[in-house]
């Protein structure tokens, strides 16, 4: 059996960081952890990554859906063993089916995972899973032992004081989402989920099946898709299904306790499904943001991928990109001159005249110097109704040619949309309808025509064969926006 704190790790820290704490037990686990990050510090980062998130994926902003959050997730958070954080429950803008947890008590489900589950029971287990490995600490146990890992860094905190504090962990931001859990430390969240849901009077058997529809999800989306994070590490969904099957029996919890399905369901009426297209979306290679009024022609077979910040496509070698982002300043010059002024870039022979599809615009080539070697591109600043948008085609020098035909043809195809038919998109809607028992999916999209796949409203209804009767009288459909090819399981 390995010792929770090994030897050479308590002799590491005695040396390199005699000043800060080695083991600790946690409350919530009842396990000693190493850790170099102190409570103050590990609310520090999630508050500075909840700013960046926040702005770059976005928030949901839906008050009573929002308040609603934030009541069930501090009401389990209650129940867990560090109450005294200042608990945060955001609900992103974001279609794809996930959850995730910030050092500190920052958590966030998105409105995808919203629309997939069925009862607020399930959405209890899913909350309580985040705050679990906040209680666990297992993003700051990660952190330090990667700290711990990293001499140099750690050498660099004592010959440096002013990091000290910090530990350059604050600056983490962004990274700390991709951070992924080991098989241990999510098997230990579910088991800490079910302990919040059920201390809060929740039934945690629909936990179980949280875990089934988060595997036909999966299975939908494929190789290629968003999986939740929840899925990104072993066991698999299944799996986990067993092993919290076994422990509510195990816990002996009587039935009784709250699992809400038609309020739940009623909760979800009116919500966006789905990508928002107000935001943006392509066709194949084209990117149409009606809000803006803009299209662009990203290079065909190139990776796309829109943000709320930024529209981008890298090349198949992944050494091209193609960006577009708002640019600072008031006109395409002064836009031009902010970027130009920045340390490391050259700016080369004008690219266009002073107009892109008779838009006034200014671009050059251009040439930078990163820590990663030196790129070239092309530097293209459009001015759009008010706006200057920022586009960027680069690639390192040495591969700069074999893109460079590429790049003038999609800058060049920036212009205006006047197309009704963009401009007046919307986005999909769940809408909330009461059914006869007995209904089966099927006869349900028939009698409810919907703009999304019979596959997607079975599994939206938590059900897995369309054929099968719908589990509730209340049932979701899906309303508006585009509609959703048939063989398509789920909705991007």
């Amino acid at each position: 059996m390995r010792p929770p704190c090994s030897a050479r790790g308590r002799v590491t820290a005695a040396v390199l960081l005699a000043a800060l704490p080695a083991c600790a037990t946690n409350p919530a686990t009842g396990r000693r952890q190493l850790s170099f990050v102190s409570e103050e510090q590990e609310i520090q980062m999630g508050r500075q990554a909840d700013q960046e998130i926040s702005a770059a994926v976005g928030v949901y902003r839906d008050p009573d859906l929002e308040s609603y959050v934030q009541r069930l997730g501090a009401t389990l958070a209650s129940h867990s063993e560090r109450p005294n954080l200042q608990w945060q429950f955001r609900i992103l803008d974001d279609a794809s089916v996930n959850a995730m947890a910030l050092p500190g008590g920052y958590n966030y489900v998105t409105r995808g995972l919203l629309t997939y589950m069925n009862s607020e029971a399930e959405l209890a287990a899913v909350m309580g899973h985040e705050i679990g490995h906040v209680t666990a600490r297992h993003t700051v146990n990660q952190l330090s032992k990667q700290q711990l890992a990293g001499v140099g860094m750690v050498l660099g905190m004592i010959l440096r004081p002013e990091l000290r504090n910090y530990g350059n962990l604050a600056e983490v931001g962004m990274g700390l989402l991709f951070l992924k859990y080991g098989r241990d430390d999510e098997r230990e969240a579910d088991a800490l989920g079910l302990r919040y849901m059920t201390r809060a009077d929740y039934d945690p058997r629909p936990m179980a099946d949280v875990f089934t529809t988060l595997g036909r999800v999966s299975e939908a989306e494929g190789a290629q898709g968003r999986v939740p994070s929840w899925l990104s590490t072993h066991p698999a969904p299944e799996d986990r299904r067993q092993r919290i099957a076994a422990l509510i029996q195990e816990l002996g919890v009587p039935p009784g306790g709250t699992v809400d399905r038609e309020e739940y369901a009623r909760r979800l009426d009116g919500i966006v499904f789905g990508e928002n297209p107000r935001e943006g979306y392509f066709e194949q290679n084209v990117f149409y943001h009606p809000d803006l009024r803009f299209r662009f022609e990203f290079p065909p077979g190139w990776q796309t991928n829109n943000q709320k910040q930024a529209v981008a496509a890298m090349s198949p070698e992944q050494d091209g990109l193609v960006v577009i982002t708002m640019a600072g300043g008031a006109s395409a010059q002064s836009a031009a001159q902010q970027f130009f002024s920045q340390q490391g870039i050259q700016r080369g022979q004008a690219w266009q005249g002073g107009a892109v599809n008779g838009l006034r615009a200014q671009a050059y080539q251009f040439a930078a110097a990163t820590q990663q070697g030196q790129l070239q591109g092309i530097a293209a600043f459009v001015e759009l109704d008010g706006k200057v948008y920022q586009a960027l085609g680069y690639a390192p020098a040495q591969r700069w040619s074999r893109h460079q035909a590429t790049v003038n043809r999609a800058l060049r195809s920036f212009n205006r949309v006047t197309d009704r038919r963009v401009l007046d998109m919307q986005p999909a809607r769940l809408r909330v309808v009461n059914v006869p028992a007995g209904m089966t999916v099927s006869e349900f999209a028939r009698r409810y025509p919907s703009t999304a796949s019979v596959q997607t409203l079975a599994a939206i209804n938590g059900v897995s064969d369309p054929n099968q009767p719908l589990r509730d009288r209340l049932a979701k459909r899906v309303v508006g926006g585009p509609v959703e090819r048939a063989e398509r399981a789920t909705s991007r």
